[in-house]
């Protein structure tokens, strides 16, 4: 899943903030001032490009073929979150767990991408939901077709150095599960250097191949297998977002 360059922070509205909005209820009609907020998260992150994702590096994800062998351009991801610690305001993030499934289509040269589906933990409280979804208009500052907030379900969430897994519904609506790619030692293998979305800082894309990267509920199900998958901590706070 891609990082992104774009204007479109400073400049235009952010989908994922709209809907979202919507999803959850927005702010009264006074409150017209963002509070301070910061998050530092954890993701364990597949998606169905070859490892390691060309989206990084590239305005359009890999090709895929079909069943007519007609070549297709998509990226399809899942990203399982989990909050090490943050806040909204006075509200705390830490423990928050939620999901991302989705696809950035074929083409992102102008920040469009083309659906997604947020899935919370039946854990993540009103305050924490809200203070969440600001913050993701913020880390991914594109455009999307379509995004929309789904019904809740629990989440498991499991890191290791050499596995990670998540699961929603215990695998039932999506499951992502990580193996260390083996490098010269058994330390893991850490790209450095690269810029997370919107984030300022990470602790690096820790390189772990996806045993299945899979979204299995809905009318655009998916399932992948040993494609691109990391995992990546990044930190992000309303101090450095130019509004």
């Amino acid at each position: 899943m891609q990082r992104w360059k774009s204007p479109l922070r400073a400049s235009a509205l952010v989908l994922v903030v709209a809907a979202a909005a919507i999803a959850v209820g927005s702010a009264g009609a006074g409150e017209s001032k963002e509070p301070a907020w910061k998050m530092n998260a954890s993701i364990i992150e597949a998606c169905s490009c070859p490892m390691f994702c060309q989206c990084y590096f590239s305005t359009e994800p890999a090709a895929h073929h079909g069943a007519g062998h007609a070549e297709e351009h998509f990226c399809k991801f899942n990203n399982a979150f989990k909050v090490n610690e943050g806040n909204h305001g006075d509200t705390n993030l830490a423990g928050a767990m939620f999901w991302i499934a989705g696809d950035l289509g074929g083409d992102f040269s102008k920040g469009q991408m083309d659906w997604a589906v947020l899935t919370f933990d039946p854990s993540v409280t009103e305050a924490q939901r809200k203070g969440i979804m600001a913050i993701l208009g913020q880390l991914y500052p594109v455009k999307w077709s379509s995004f929309t907030v789904a019904k809740d379900a629990k989440m498991e969430w499991t890191a290791g150095k050499d596995r990670s897994v998540a699961k929603l519904d215990g695998g039932k609506t999506a499951e992502v599960a990580l193996n260390r790619f083996q490098g010269m030692t058994n330390d893991p293998i850490v790209i450095s250097n690269l810029r997370y979305w919107g984030a300022q800082r990470n602790s690096g894309f820790v390189l772990m191949p996806n045993e299945v990267e899979a979204y299995r509920i809905g009318d655009k199900p998916f399932e992948f297998k040993g494609t691109n998958g990391f995992m990546i901590t990044f930190d992000i706070s309303s101090a450095d977002v130019k509004m």
